[in-house]
């Protein structure tokens, strides 16, 4: 449970936040009353909730691991989440102690918690920026000190497409993206899909109506088109457990019931 003593004096304990409601089912301490309240409704209409949580997590953390052992140096994390254990940051440096990382967000709440968080940790930025216009990071003053963009970077895109509710603006916002990014560069990111359970859409939707992050599942044809901009290394488009598992993890038995497809996408 969160100790509700410390919260920083610009973060809204009363309005559920989309960020903290995760941070509660990958089991963190970062989040309050209101958040565990929509967290526990969503578990209760589907029970694999924290499943789907802590298998998206771990998908970041093996395509992160993966594209530092490539090379990769450069990471920008994109999107309403917080700095939890085993963050982009964490990982990558686990790898390449001289990564740079820099988490960026447009939710004020997340931003006071980043800072909060990662204050004083050395190669790592906290900015903003409009997660429905991801491009826009490449030109932020602290993201450029820090990042190099003559050479590749990784940009995450972590639950963040789904709430871009049109399908062109979408593809679009991906495309000015890859436009904007060095070749050689990566997409990692992850999608909410309803293809397992299409009648469970409008659940979810009045579960999370309290909070400002209002998300649209897309199929898997239609996700395919919108990150159609970068070439997906194999094994392409997956649940995120079937991407590249850890040989040595449990396995996980309906992987489909994580209702999140996720791929890692290389600029062309």
């Amino acid at each position: 449970m969160a100790d509700e003593r410390w919260p920083p004096a610009e973060v809204d304990l009363t309005t559920p936040n989309t960020a903290r409601i995760y941070d509660y089912l990958l089991g963190g301490k970062d989040n309050y009353a209101a958040d565990r309240e929509v967290a526990e409704q969503l578990i209760e209409l589907i029970p694999e909730a924290r499943l789907a949580a802590r298998e998206n997590h771990a998908f970041i953390g093996r395509a992160v691991r993966l594209l530092a052992c490539e090379g990769v140096r450069q990471f920008i994390d994109i999107g309403s989440k917080l700095p939890a254990r085993g963050n982009v940051r964490e990982v990558a440096t686990e790898v390449a102690p001289d990564a740079a990382v820099v988490f960026a967000d447009g939710d004020p709440v997340v931003l006071v918690h980043a800072r909060a968080l990662l204050a004083r940790t050395p190669r790592t930025a906290v900015a903003s920026c409009d997660p429905l216009r991801p491009e826009t990071v490449t030109r932020a003053p602290e993201v450029r000190a820090l990042i190099d963009f003559e050479r590749p970077v990784a940009c995450v895109l972590d639950r963040v497409l789904h709430f871009i509710d049109d399908d062109a603006e979408a593809a679009a916002a991906v495309r000015r993206l890859h436009d904007a990014l060095p070749p050689g560069s990566h997409l990692v990111f992850t999608h909410i899909t309803q293809d397992p359970e299409p009648e469970s859409g409008e659940g979810v939707g009045k579960v999370f109506k309290p909070t400002s992050g209002h998300f649209w599942g897309r199929s898997r044809a239609e996700i395919l088109d919108i990150v159609g901009s970068f070439d997906l290394l194999e094994p392409g488009l997956t649940y995120t457990p079937q991407w590249r598992p850890d040989p040595y993890g449990p396995p996980v038995e309906h992987p489909e019931r994580t209702f999140t497809l996720a791929g890692v996408g290389r600029r062309r």
